[in-house]
Formats: structure tokens, sequence, C-alpha cells
């Protein structure tokens, strides 16, 4: 499914009709952020958005196993004029610690304005499922149980999380659509898609990255349904564990991300329609202008920029610049037809896989394409997206969707699935067309 939406400024976010001489006036983001009862902090600026510390003091509090997750670390902000917060739950990754990849986000987020809770779960080796039920289990804590459940609103809530953990966070707002916003960084999401995605998602790369590589990420954000507020971001010359450690590209773009959608606060749309500061971003791309949920679309006036943004990419097109991937040398099948495919393992777990396959265009465009292979001894394909599959035996068809099949001279459409069974290499992969 194409996510591309057009680029705006969101410079205005309703016009009100005075009965006075002064006839139509429009109403600019400040005057609306004005009458927002949810607005936390003053005015914000690009320095404001990067720096380690925000405006509010903070203070942590420790919490428990018990209560559906193993305990973890609530941070909030000690202010106490300024009515409730919003509030995010985040998840480590496979095996992680959120103490030791993602406790250095806790008080950065909260001295911005949110409670923030961050969960060890009941066992590290849980999938995503299991880490969205704990997600939610630990808004419940925080909401009902928690020594700080006085300074939360429990109808602002978010999910976040690193690699399993992001895909935890989808698995949540999947199950909960109330939720306000979901975030993941490098997400690898092996049990759901976001074709029925309700809640605002934002989805974070690294070109480098091996684990849930750039297009296996692209491919999720382009499942997100056209009604779903959305963005992905590519950062450039990083890796799968980069959200682990302390950067200001994921807080630059996060904080705006969640202050738009948790506290409806219009006056961040500038950090990311269109995207303020895009050093160390590869790519770039949006479901502009932002708007949440109940707010007003911003005036049909707004002008469109002059030129396209020059990292967004076709959502049916691997990012150019990705980096190979660290497995064995893919199969291709041979390039005298009118496509080729490249098959290759993305990662591997006891009892299961990830693989992915890359269709390339031969020196003529093509509209529509058919990749075969046989599977390996003890293997079966139990979950595929961007593809249509069908089996006989060992012998694996699969044909593109309808959004994907056409394809331009040399140009590519990616395809992923999960596996049962031991990771191989095909001997063979055919591609053929139409």
């Amino acid at each position: 499914m194409a996510r591309r939406r057009p680029f705006a400024l969101l410079a205005a976010a309703a016009a009100a009709v005075l009965g006075l001489a002064a006839g139509i006036v429009a109403t600019s983001p400040a005057a609306v952020a004005a009458d927002n009862p949810y607005e936390r902090g003053p005015d914000p600026t690009p320095a404001s958005v990067a720096a380690p510390n925000g405006p509010f003091a903070t203070a942590q509090v420790s919490v428990p196993p018990g209560y559906g997750f193993n305990g973890g670390m609530i941070y909030y902000p000690t202010d106490t004029s300024q009515g409730t917060f919003g509030a995010i739950a985040i998840s480590p990754g496979y095996t992680a610690l959120f103490s030791v990849e993602l406790a250095w986000m806790g008080p950065r987020l909260a001295s911005q304005g949110f409670v923030v809770i961050g969960i060890e779960t009941n066992d590290r080796n849980d999938f995503d499922t299991a880490r969205g039920t704990q997600l939610l289990a630990a808004l419940d804590y925080l909401t009902g149980q928690s020594s700080v459940r006085s300074r939360v609103d429990p109808n602002r809530l978010a999910v976040a999380g690193h690699s399993m953990g992001g895909g935890g966070a989808f698995s949540a707002a999947l199950r909960r659509p109330a939720l306000k916003a979901a975030v993941g960084f490098t997400p690898f999401s092996p049990s759901q898609n976001l074709t029925n995605m309700q809640v605002p998602a934002l989805l974070y790369s690294g070109q480098y990255d091996t684990v849930t590589t750039p297009s296996s990420v692209s491919n999720l954000y382009n499942g997100l349904p056209s009604t779903t507020e959305g963005a992905y971001i590519e950062a450039a010359g990083l890796d799968h564990s980069f959200p682990t450690r302390p950067n200001t590209l994921l807080m630059r773009t996060m904080i705006p991300w969640v202050k738009i959608f948790l506290d409806n606060d219009l006056r961040y749309t500038q950090f990311l329609c269109p995207l303020m500061d895009s050093s160390g971003v590869l790519q770039y791309r949006n479901t502009c202008p932002l708007v949440p949920p109940g707010l007003p679309s911003p005036s049909p006036t707004t002008a469109p920029p002059t030129t396209a943004p020059p990292t967004t990419a076709p959502p049916t097109t691997a990012p150019p610049t990705t980096a190979p991937p660290t497995t064995a040398p893919p199969t291709t099948a041979p390039p005298s037809g009118a496509c080729t495919a490249t098959y290759q393992t993305i990662g591997s777990w006891p009892g299961g896989f990830q693989g992915e396959v890359t269709v390339r265009a031969g020196s003529s465009a093509i509209n529509g394409w058919t990749v075969g292979w046989s599977l390996g001894s003890g293997q079966s394909i139990t979950q595929i997206w961007n593809g249509t599959l069908s089996t006989s035996g060992s012998a694996v068809t699969v044909r593109n969707v309808s959004y994907n099949g056409s394809l331009p001279a040399a140009g590519t459409a990616t395809f992923g699935f999960l596996g049962s069974g031991s990771p191989s290499t095909p001997s063979t992969v055919t591609c053929t067309s139409p």
C-alpha cells in the first residue's frame, strides 16, 4: 500500500467565524495551542527538542515484579502545578534489559513532560505479542496502582520499544486502539503487520541494520492504512542497536511525535512537517500534515512545497543505499529473463527464521511478477507480507500484490516472510513476468 501524502507545513488548525466586522480570521497553531488543556512546557525550539534535559525536573521510582510484567522503573516530572501528563510504556529488545539498553530515554522524555515506565519482561526470550501484553499491563499498573497514578492522564497513553519490543509496542497498539501513539525503534514484528493499525505509528530503521533491515521496516510502514498517521525514519550509517545509545536524532523526532499525539500540541509539527533537521537522516517518509484525532485538518490553502523532499523513496523500491547483509551471498535467478529474484535470510532463532526476496525488473518495465523456489527439509512458511503465497509440497510460489507488481526497468520490489525450521539458501530462485 502506498503511503505518500503531500508534504505541507501545518500553518493553521482551524478558522473561526466571528460575528464582527473583521469577518473571517484564521487561527494559528500558536493560538490553538494556547487553548489546549494538554499543552505542557514553554514554546519548543530546535535546541529544546534536542537537549539532554527538557524544562521539567524529574524523579524516578522502581516497580517490583508481580503486576503482569517483571518490574521496571518509572520516570516522572516533579511539577504538580500543570495537571496530569501523558504516559509512555517502553519495552526492551529480545534477550535485553530495559535498564541496560533503554534507561537513558526515561529521564530525557520525563523532562519534556511525560511519565515513562520502562519494563523488564517476564522472560527475556518473550516474543512480540507477549511483550505487547506486558506493555498494556504496565500502563494499567501505572494508571491504576502506581504511586504516581495521580500524575498520569489515563486517556493519553503511548507504547514504544526496541526490536522485539518495537513489535510488542505494535502488538499492544493493535489490541488497544485507544492508545494515542506507538513508536518502534528498529522494530521486529514477527507476529503481526500494521494493516489494521489505528494508532499513529512512528518507525525507525538503521541504514546498516542486518537484523531488521531498512526494507523490512519500510515494508512494515507500507502496511499502515491510509487513514492512520505514520512516519518512517531511516538513520544514516547506523545499525540495529543505535536506539540503545543516547542520540539526538531519535529524541528530536520522537519528542515532537509524542507531543503531537499525546498532548495535541501543534507547536511541534514544525519539526516533522517537513523535517526541520535532516542531518543523519537517509530517508524520511510521512503522512504530513500530522493531525491528532479530533482536531480539525489544516487549512486547504496551505501552500505545498515547491519541490519534493529528496529523501522520499517510493514504497515499492528498496532503499538504494541499504548496506549488504552479512549473511551468505544471495542466490539470484539467471539475468536473461524479464526479472530476477534475490533471496536472503534476515534473521533466525530456534525453530524459525525470517527471509526476504528482492525482485528486480530487467531492461524493460514489467507488469506483474512471480517468484518460485523450493523449501528446504523441515521448512514451511507461516507468514508473508507484500506478496501472495501458494505452495505445493516443497514448491513455493509468490506473486505480487496490487501495489508492487508494476516495476520500471531495473526497478525493484521486496517481499518478506517468516518460516519455521532452519534457515537455508535455495539453490535456485526463479522470477517470471507476467
